[in-house]
């Protein structure tokens, strides 16, 4: 067990909310709404008041620290040699394309995918421009 939750191998450090601002707070509304058991769309729907950019934020962030975790549970099991193709059954591979390093979608392993895939989305989640951490920044454009 002390192998799965080895933080340096399977887990990427877990976003968090600084405590006091207004995202923090909007953090802990949403944990206390789906904690509780309560039916998931009124969870999900946006608090009367708030900006729907900064509660669709709250919700990316936790959404990628959830698959982080479930990611991280897994990846030691899912190696080069017995995951091969990153696919989604037997019918659909998916290939890394990200116009840098990789100009054409490519084939590559699925731990080697996974990898690149997160890192990608921790780049736009830490993105100012896309996910300003200033409550209410968000530019016409990302909407």
């Amino acid at each position: 067990l002390k192998q799965v939750f080895n933080k340096d191998k399977t887990f990427r450090p877990k976003r968090k909310f600084e405590p006091g601002t207004q995202r923090f707070e909007l953090h802990k509304r949403a944990q206390a709404s789906l904690n509780s058991g309560v039916d998931l769309k009124a969870a999900v729907q946006l608090p009367s008041g708030e900006d729907q950019n900064d509660w669709v934020a709250v919700h990316v962030v936790d959404f990628f620290n959830r698959i982080n975790l479930i990611y991280g549970t897994i990846c030691e099991f899912c190696t080069e040699r017995t995951c091969p193709v990153m696919s989604g059954g037997p019918k659909y591979e998916y290939r890394w394309q990200d116009d840098m390093k990789y100009k054409k979608p490519t084939a590559l392993p699925a731990p080697q995918y996974m990898n690149l895939l997160m890192d990608w989305i921790e780049v736009q989640i830490n993105n100012e421009d896309i996910f300003p951490t200033s409550v209410g920044k968000y530019k016409e454009e990302v909407l």
